[in-house]
């Protein structure tokens, strides 16, 4: 082999390195240029799932919405509530509370009025005792006293709920009858002893809202 023959062989050979090395630098920079994808997120997910699983519902125009009725609520004042109220309206709830007797408009008017004919409307919490019970209040003829008008309240339905003759008053208050009805059963029964002469002594006026002194209340 001549020698010129050699040197063009040993040309080609470099050229075709040359080229080999710049077609793997190209490749190699390529590569590494190329980041992997990322992990698909949380939404990714979710979205992908919705796609896949998500429904449709078809509802004829014509179709009405259904009445919903709801029943109706309400909150019970309790003793700490109507003792910061500190009136005779509040006490007067507060029997009822203690009785576990609905605190309705007529079952209300009743013992407002029933405490006005035992101490009057401006003094009715006069002893603590606006009911003049003598019921645990240490005193014969209901001319005892209590440590505080909750003590009395709880006394009171207490004597109600506890002897016999007073059953009626009990049974008109549970189903909050009319007041006159009610006052009847206050009337016939042995509470006053004068048994408010029969109705005769009973007054049907509105009976003014009126506070107790705080301390009365602890």
């Amino acid at each position: 082999m001549s020698s010129v023959t050699r040197a063009s062989i040993a040309a080609a050979l470099r050229r075709a390195s040359a080229v080999t090395g710049a077609v793997l630098a190209i490749a190699i920079a390529t590569a590494a240029s190329i980041s992997p994808p990322a992990a698909p997120t949380a939404a990714d997910h979710l979205a992908a799932y919705i796609k896949t699983n998500s429904q449709t519902l078809d509802v004829a125009p014509t179709v009405a919405a259904a009445e919903i009725t709801r029943g109706e609520y309400g909150a019970t004042p309790g003793y700490a509530t109507l003792a910061a109220e500190g009136t005779n309206h509040a006490w007067a709830k507060m029997v009822l509370l203690a009785g576990g007797w609905p605190m309705s408009t007529e079952n209300v008017t009743v013992l407002l009025r029933w405490m006005r004919q035992e101490n009057g409307p401006d003094n009715w919490f006069n002893r603590n005792n606006p009911l003049n019970n003598g019921w645990g209040s240490g005193g014969g003829g209901g001319t005892g006293h209590y440590a505080s008008l909750v003590v009395a309240a709880q006394k009171a339905a207490e004597a109600l709920g506890k002897n016999p003759g007073y059953s009626g008053i009990v049974a008109n208050l549970a189903a909050s009858s009319p007041t006159e009805v009610t006052e009847a059963a206050i009337w016939a029964s042995p509470w006053a002893s004068g048994h408010y002469a029969n109705g005769d002594h009973w007054h049907y006026t509105d009976v003014p809202v009126v506070a107790a002194p705080a301390s009365a209340w602890d």
